[in-house]
């Protein structure tokens, strides 16, 4: 007979817009465990599956908007005043909210500018309530504070005629699906799931119901927005932040933090619930379709994930995309949570032309059978055999996005996307990686006069041997890092060089003049004109991400704004409830032009 041996959830805390998704064990007389579901539509043995969630509705509270897994203490009568989303409103401590109140006081300024003010400015007020409803004054907040008292158990949102009262609490059915996905009603509700095997003649349920009780559902936190940045004075961006110019595109690349590589142990000060994929993959999908870019290159997304998740997601946002997964000479684990470099494009600008993949374990075979000593063969193979990979996609622009000084003529352009060797004491490796990948561009641009993005995680600082080969175009013979280089694999290259003219993007930040750009230009290193990090976590802080372009052909038009580390709230690592990849992302804005002399 079927019978549930065990149902959980993936994260005891259910967040606005995460959809849940319960792990359910059952037996079945055709198999001894499985997690297969048995519908109502196809009965086994005269027996099925039937779900049910449900919220408690009398007993509903407030939670923190800083620490959504907190209930509430205070709230902001000036958000309320404002009509600022009232979950923003909520802080569990006034120490909470002091320390919050730099970012808060932002959504005050941007409700005020929204509207037109009549000059008089509102005292700000914010109360404090305890179990028996009594405001209290707290003074020690950064505004005059008045009493204030916040009611509990407001009236639900749900129809009342789908009710299950139990042991004095009433329970409103809110969903019959497997899964569920809470929405901003379901805000500091208890969740219930039910599980249970149902006669399918009498549909009632034979045996236990099987019944788990979540946290309070909270609120998915939003991080303040970043803004698109016109550099060089180009012009004014329109209503959808974007300038006016013809003939641009736009580039996104992201690491997205594969979920194989997100563990607790690792990144023990995010949230567990946040660092959960569930979570994380609605937060990142939210995340990359709201840039809006024309292109995306992400890189550590896995190949059940691309699959499931982000191709067919982004697939409804109008992307078409193409994925290689890294290679599994070295990873022992599933095949499914190997990852790998996806890029995605709009099927309205673009057409897909041509995809080119690289897989550097096989030429670091090509370059052990060609210089290496049958004896030294395979330590070399083991330091240069990795997995990783770069996927080069060539597009081309449809008509409408043509550049306007080109009519008629055939707009190509080359999108590397590449995920370098992380180690840090293989600076050898990194280096040849980084060479071959340009070695591989070199012959295409030599085949076509074709624009050049080179995007990725090239796990290399700003200054370092790859990151100078890119930028740069050569390596300085005496270059610290070419002291690593135990077998000689770099001997054959006596010059490091290139010939494409390879130029940072977020470079462009720093040759900008004007007031507007100086709190830009603090989020760059001085001496290397690159982000002051792209990559966050408690162990490390620094840039490992870049966009690079061929300078002869595209012009950077704008950047996505960079952080800075107040932007993350002190003390806070990545990943975080609001942002939920130790990298952050890195977008540009370019325009097609004549060529121009190469450097």
């Amino acid at each position: 007979m079927l019978s549930v041996l065990r149902v959980h959830l993936p994260s005891d805390i259910p967040i606005v817009g995460c959809e849940l998704t319960p792990y359910v064990l059952l037996r079945r007389p055709d198999k001894p465990v499985t997690t297969d579901d048995v519908p109502e539509s196809a009965p086994i043995d005269g027996h099925f599956l039937r779900y049910r969630y449900r919220v408690q509705s009398d007993k509903k509270v407030a939670v923190c908007s800083i620490h959504p897994s907190e209930q509430a203490t205070l709230q902001c009568l000036g958000c309320v005043k404002a009509k600022i989303p009232v979950s923003k409103s909520y802080h569990c401590t006034p120490k909470c909210f002091s320390d919050a109140w730099q970012h808060h006081r932002v959504l005050h300024d941007r409700a005020a500018s929204a509207v037109n003010e009549n000059g008089n400015e509102e005292e700000e007020e914010f109360g404090r309530f305890n179990s028996s409803g009594s405001g209290l004054v707290n003074n020690s907040l950064p505004s005059s504070a008045s009493t204030a008292a916040l009611a509990n158990g407001s009236a639900h949102l749900y129809p009342s005629v789908v009710t299950q009262r139990s042991g004095g609490e009433t329970w409103i059915e809110v969903g019959r699906s497997k899964t569920y996905t809470p929405t901003i009603d379901d805000i500091g509700h208890i969740l219930k799931f039910e599980c249970a095997v149902v006669d399918a003649e009498t549909k009632l349920p034979v045996g236990h119901v099987n019944t788990i009780l979540t946290s309070r559902v909270i609120p998915a936190p939003s991080p303040s927005p970043r803004h698109l940045i016109p550099v060089d004075g180009m012009g004014p961006l329109d209503a959808e932040g974007r300038l006016t110019s013809s003939g641009t595109f736009t580039v996104l690349s992201y690491n997205i933090l594969s979920e194989a590589y997100a563990s607790n142990d690792l990144y023990s000060y995010c949230p567990s619930w946040a660092l959960s994929w569930p979570y994380r993959r609605q937060n990142l999908l939210r995340e990359i379709v709201g840039y809006r870019a024309d292109i995306i290159c992400l890189q550590e997304v896995q190949s059940d994930h691309y699959e499931e998740f982000f191709s067919p997601e982004l697939d409804k946002h109008g992307y078409c995309g193409l994925y290689k997964r890294k290679t599994n000479e070295v990873y022992g684990g599933n095949s499914n949570s190997i990852d790998g470099c996806a890029t995605f494009f709009r099927r309205d600008k673009f057409s897909h032309v041509k995809k080119y993949e690289v897989e550097f374990n096989k030429a670091a075979q090509s370059l052990t059978d060609a210089m290496i000593p049958t004896a030294q063969k395979k330590t070399a193979l083991n330091r240069l055999v990795k997995d990783n990979v770069a996927l080069i996609v060539v597009l081309e622009a449809k008509v409408a996005n043509q550049p306007i000084d080109n009519p008629g003529k055939r707009q190509l352009l080359c999108v590397a996307n590449t995920h370098v060797n992380v180690h840090q004491d293989l600076k050898d490796v990194k280096l040849w990686q980084v060479h071959t990948l340009l070695k591989g561009l070199e012959k295409i641009a030599a085949s076509a006069d074709i624009p050049m993005l080179v995007c990725g995680d090239f796990n290399s600082v700003p200054g370092s041997a790859p990151h100078a080969l890119l930028a740069m175009g050569k390596v300085d013979p005496f270059h610290p890092d070419l002291t690593v280089d135990p077998l000689n694999i770099l001997r054959p290259y006596s010059k490091l060089v290139h010939q494409l003219p390879l130029v940072s993007a977020y470079s462009s930040f720093a040759r900008t003049a004007g007031l507007g750009f100086e709190q830009h230009k603090r989020r760059l290193d001085s001496a290397t004109n690159e982000p002051l990090f792209t990559n966050v976590t408690r162990d490390f802080i620094g840039t490992l991400d870049y966009i690079f372009y061929t300078a002869d052909s595209l012009v950077v038009e704008s950047l996505l704004e960079l952080l800075d580390e107040e932007s993350l709230r002190k003390d806070t690592a990545l990943p975080s409830p609001e942002w939920s990849s130790d990298h952050i992302a890195l977008l540009a804005e370019f325009r097609c032009c004549k060529n121009r002399s190469r450097r």
